[in-house]
């Protein structure tokens, strides 16, 4: 008789959600520190659920790489398995929970939240009561893959290629420097600002400067929007913003750049999701985009200060 002798210590190892939530936010956010922001945790909190699921598994799950860090072959066999564990137990508390609002997570840029996000909330609300929404805030590849992978529901996108897209309206642009800036000699480049590639702004800037035959360089990278506005702040370039007709605090309006075609915003559903819904989403938006274009001023001064507060950013990618 042959006797299958069992380890003890294997069978205390377990796969916690609450870390593999973090591990799959490692991979949609980018890093750790951004992952603990979307999940509102701090980033030693995330770095320690990292550690409990290498200690269950006994096998590094990320490795260092550059100024960053990557995943393992071990991480990158774990990473599907845990979207599998945490949809089957996100399925199974949905549809158990007897009488629970349906959640529906809605993704934009930070840019695109400033200005879109409370107004959209306010309008939801009354016209989509049996819903609870929920917000995600990432760069627009995330949020694409988010789509595909079904963790967003639907995802505000400017220019967007995807076919099931539903038209908001377009997002004027305009360019933005510091108080008192000047170009300096025509035949200097345009120091412009610009959020770190893929962006499809940072091209829009460029390409509009390229087609009036200015050249241009990039004064200044940012990953996010207060980085961008500061470093325009600090007269290290232009930027080239959609705000609704608000300027940022801070900057103002330059007026003696060649004017940018606006963008489209468009609400992208995931596979599945009510198209009614989808839909009810879009018209709430369109609204908002309709006075903008009365609420800018036909030409701005550089040079001349605007005490309006920063409600808007823009749409980056």
């Amino acid at each position: 008789m042959i006797v299958k002798c069992i380890n003890l210590l294997d069978m205390q190892r377990y796969l916690d959600l609450v870390p593999l939530r973090s591990f799959v936010a490692i991979a949609d956010c980018g890093g750790f520190q951004r992952a603990a922001t979307s999940l509102h945790l701090s980033q030693g909190a995330v770095s320690q659920h990292v550690r409990r699921l290498e200690a269950a598994i006994g096998r590094p799950l990320l490795e260092r790489h550059g100024r960053g860090s990557r995943f393992t072959a071990a991480g990158e066999q774990l990473l599907p398995r845990a979207r599998r564990l945490l949809a089957l137990h996100d399925d199974t508390v949905r549809d158990l929970a007897e009488g629970a609002e349906e959640v529906v997570t809605i993704g934009t840029t930070e840019h695109a939240a400033a200005q879109l996000l409370p107004r959209l909330t306010s309008t939801l609300e009354q016209t989509a009561p049996e819903y609870r929404f929920r917000f995600r805030i990432d760069r627009g590849q995330r949020l694409r893959d988010a789509l595909a992978s079904g963790t967003v529901d639907l995802a505000l996108q400017i220019d967007s290629p995807d076919q099931r897209g539903l038209p908001i309206g377009d997002l004027a642009l305009t360019w933005y420097a510091a108080p008192g800036w000047r170009r300096g000699s025509p035949d200097s480049p345009v120091p412009v600002v610009a959020f770190d590639k893929p962006c499809p702004l940072r091209n829009r800037a460029v390409d509009t400067l390229t087609a009036s035959g200015l050249t241009t360089a990039v004064g200044a990278e940012a990953p996010n929007l207060a980085g961008v506005h500061a470093a325009v702040a600090a007269g290290l370039g232009v930027a080239l913003l959609a705000t609704l007709g608000e300027t940022p605090a801070g900057l103002v309006e330059c007026s003696d750049l060649p004017e940018a075609q606006p963008v489209a915003l468009s609400a992208c559903p995931r596979q599945g999701l009510p198209q009614e819904l989808a839909e009810r989403t879009a018209a709430s938006l369109r609204p908002l985009l309709a006075p903008a274009a009365s609420r800018r001023h036909p030409t701005g001064r550089t040079g001349a200060a605007d005490d309006e507060p920063d409600l808007i950013g823009h749409a980056a990618d």
